[in-house]
């Protein structure tokens, strides 16, 4: 049996692949661009894949391609319906990111809402020093808040979203939900409508999938609605959020600052409207890397080699399609 991994760099940190040789002959490639990955599919029965756009036009050679395993939890790169008509089965691996992503979650809040940044470079510069010697040398106040009583909006409340919510009430949080691509409930936690999430909550963290009831489901319609004390943390995939709309958003004062974690094309474009902010301490940007403890890759490579097991032995451990 013959599998390639397309995109190991993708997943930006060292992966250990060695599980899948028993599964057969393993050909590892960096970055696969999508026109080069339809070129080598020929006699290839798994594929593995992060970021890869899987669909007509990746598969026409791959004759033999049985099983397509996305390296990740969401895979919205794949066509599952081609994948379906053409009897290729599809599986992910959900929840082994969610410790991960959640404590992500909290880094980058806590950057923003304590002043880390600012107050390191303070220290750094050697101003602190320097502090008494002058007393115009004070440092300027920067107002911070505590999340004990503060309402935390989580959007999405699959398992990263249930363990956000989780980690928020640790510290004091009241936590509301809305789940806008599916009907899930959650009796711990009270469920609003989208609008209601905005207008109440503090803190407001984006988990779920991207979809066509997702795509720029955050715009400046949204940022109006929100607390210009509020915070926005996207940790679910770029396009939820209009990038454009929240880079004017933060710098017009509509919420008090943003954490992302994926962006709609990654890597960034160096023109991009969040790098030529007026106000660039509203915005955290972190280059995809949240669900990439050194745990979290270990429970990905793990997953991906039970889902192969699984699926040779006729079961269907995380099958999507």
């Amino acid at each position: 049996m013959v599998i390639l991994f397309a995109d190991r760099k993708t997943l930006r940190f060292t992966v250990e692949a060695t599980l899948l040789e028993k599964f057969g002959i393993v050909r590892s490639f960096d970055d696969l661009t999508d026109a080069e990955l339809a070129h080598k599919l020929e006699g290839v029965q798994i594929l593995i894949t992060n970021q890869n756009r899987i669909n007509k036009k990746t598969l026409p050679q791959a004759e033999k391609l049985i099983l397509i395993c996305q390296a990740g939890t969401g895979y919205d790169n794949i066509d599952i319906d081609y994948c379906r008509k053409n009897n290729i089965a599809v599986t992910n691996v959900p929840g082994y990111a969610a410790e991960s992503v959640a404590q992500h979650t909290f880094a980058m809040l806590f950057y923003l809402i304590s002043n880390i940044r600012q107050y390191d470079e303070y220290v750094k510069s050697g101003d602190y020093s320097r502090e008494r010697q002058n007393d115009n040398q004070f440092y300027d106040e920067r107002e911070s808040f505590e999340l004990s009583g503060k309402t935390w909006g989580v959007v999405g409340l699959g398992n990263i979203g249930r363990r956000v919510a989780a980690l928020a009430e640790s510290f004091g949080c009241h936590v509301c939900y809305t789940s806008v691509a599916t009907n899930r409930e959650d009796v711990n936690y009270e469920r609003v409508e989208l609008d209601e999430l905005l207008q109440k909550s503090d803190i407001v963290s984006v988990h779920t999938a991207l979809s066509p009831k997702t795509k720029n489901l955050f715009g400046r319609d949204e940022f109006n609605k929100m607390k210009p004390s509020a915070v926005l943390l996207n940790l679910g995939r770029g396009g939820i959020v209009n990038e454009e709309e929240l880079a004017s958003a933060l710098d017009d004062g509509l919420i008090k600052a943003a954490g992302l974690d994926v962006l709609e094309t990654e890597p960034i474009t160096s023109q991009h409207p969040l790098l030529k902010m007026k106000y660039p301490d509203r915005i955290l940007i972190t280059p995809h890397i949240a669900f990439g403890s050194s745990e979290a890759r270990i429970r990905l490579m793990e997953g991906i080699g039970a889902n192969i097991q699984s699926f040779l032995d006729g079961g269907r451990l995380n099958r999507v399609d």
